[in-house]
């Protein structure tokens, strides 16, 4: 029994370890695909010691523990309140008592949407109105200071980036639009890159109800994935496009950047715009996941023309688990577990990371505990290649003289907002479990 005990807790230092080196082979590929510049070995290690800090800080210091473990019943009491509100509108398809019996063996009356996706809405809604009540403000100026003093970025830079913690990728850009047409290159990749690699407040319940039984408080999980995730972005964007040593934002580094005017002129401007975002939001959730759920049926209709391979159908699930299993692998994923939890991966760049999700949930025990809580932080984010036409199409519209520069920028990007989150879910591997009370 003893020497089984040792042997288990030797391979779940073999694997921590190997996380610890994926954060340096992740910043090594960024690099690799920059222009090979002098290492800035200072960023690179602010930037892991940040994102290891802040992970530890969070599940070890009673507070700090105490406000993650409460974010999960700050989403239950929502999804009450979205239910009272979906249920008067869509009656029984939101949980309602049915008007007729439904057959035990035909399965459930869950319809994702018309229960999960409403509190898109509401929470789009209460985010609007978080930031005319200037407490969302607050908390992005707290960030966008911590980012410039620890991470030396422009007072732009700091801001655009502490924005994408509670804000979409395209929301965030609008607080800082009068510099966008004069900022230098590597703060607009910047910039891209942090969006790629955050998730937006108003989809973070969304992701928790889909991960209800995979992982316990996934509300925490997800905001500091978000969180953890904007200094691995932040290196990243610098290995891939160092910063301009003689450009205005680096020398204006240490002055804070001032939110412009207004976004909202009042309650209710911020309530009703909250809801149209949110509409919005709920019916692209809704097509994407259609078309996205149909063309992978489709490519595994067509992949099963062609012969078995090693016993199996192609699919597209086992040709992106192949692809990507190298690269979860590096995160510390077991060889065993890297094919499956590569094809998620897979799914979230190609798809989107809710579709993702939704195939993370219907595992069961194929992943181990250790290996869910990495990918539920390696799955958390924009970047997949449907975002890149929502990016582009959100920056352009608000800075179309810089259309050719996002627009060169954005494949890019998708590839260091990627590496982030492989990143920020290499950074969690580095922990025991125990520390996430699992």
């Amino acid at each position: 029994m003893k020497q089984r005990f040792a042997g288990d807790q030797m391979e779940d230092m073999t694997l921590q370890l190997r996380s610890f080196a994926g954060l340096f082979v992740f910043a090594g590929l960024a690099w690799a695909l920059g222009p090979r510049q002098r290492f800035p070995v200072p960023l690179l290690l602010g930037s892991i010691g940040m994102q290891l800090l802040i992970a530890w800080l969070l599940y070890s210091v009673t507070p700090f523990r105490a406000f993650l473990q409460s974010l999960t019943g700050v989403v239950m009491v929502l999804q009450d309140v979205t239910n009272e509100g979906a249920q008067f509108v869509f009656g029984y398809l939101s949980g309602a008592p049915s008007p007729f019996v439904v057959d035990p063996e035909g399965g459930s009356l869950f319809l994702f949407a018309f229960q999960a996706l409403p509190m898109v809405i509401v929470l789009s809604a209460l985010s609007a109105l978080l930031w005319r009540w200037r407490i969302l403000e607050v908390l992005v100026q707290g960030f966008a200071f911590a980012f410039r003093r620890l991470l030396n970025l422009s007072g732009a830079a700091s801001l655009g980036a502490a924005a994408n913690i509670f804000l979409g990728m395209t929301e965030s850009p609008v607080l800082i639009r009068p510099r966008l047409p004069q900022m230098s290159r590597p703060d607009l990749f910047l910039i891209m890159t942090v969006g790629f690699a955050t998730v937006a407040g108003s989809v973070m319940a969304l992701y928790v109800s889909q991960l209800t039984g995979v992982i316990e408080n996934a509300a925490g999980h997800i905001f500091t994935a978000s969180l953890i995730s904007v200094p691995a972005a932040v290196l990243l964007a610098r290995l891939m496009m160092p910063a301009e040593p003689k450009s205005a934002e680096l020398e204006a580094a240490a002055e804070a950047e001032k939110i412009p005017a207004p976004i909202y002129n009042s309650s209710m401007d911020a309530l009703t715009t909250g809801v149209s975002d949110g509409m919005r939001l709920y019916f692209n959730i809704i097509f994407m996941l259609l078309v996205f759920t149909a063309l992978v049926a489709l490519a595994n209709v067509l992949l099963a023309l062609f012969p078995d391979v090693y016993g199996a159908p192609l699919s597209a699930d086992r040709i992106l688990g192949w692809l990507f299993a190298p690269i979860v692998w590096m995160a510390g994923i077991p060889w065993a577990e890297a094919t499956t939890a590569g094809s998620l991966m897979g799914l979230k760049t190609a798809l989107n990371e809710i579709y993702a999700y939704d195939q993370l949930s219907r595992l069961g025990d194929a992943l181990s505990p250790r290996s869910n809580l990495i990918m539920t932080y390696a799955l958390c984010g924009f970047a997949n290649f449907a975002s890149v036409g929502i990016l582009t199409g959100g920056l352009v519209a608000i800075a179309p003289s810089r259309r050719e520069d996002i627009l060169n920028l954005a494949p890019k990007a998708l590839i260091s907002g990627t590496l982030a989150t492989l990143m920020t879910g290499a950074a969690i591997g580095v922990f025991p479990m125990g520390l996430f009370g699992s």
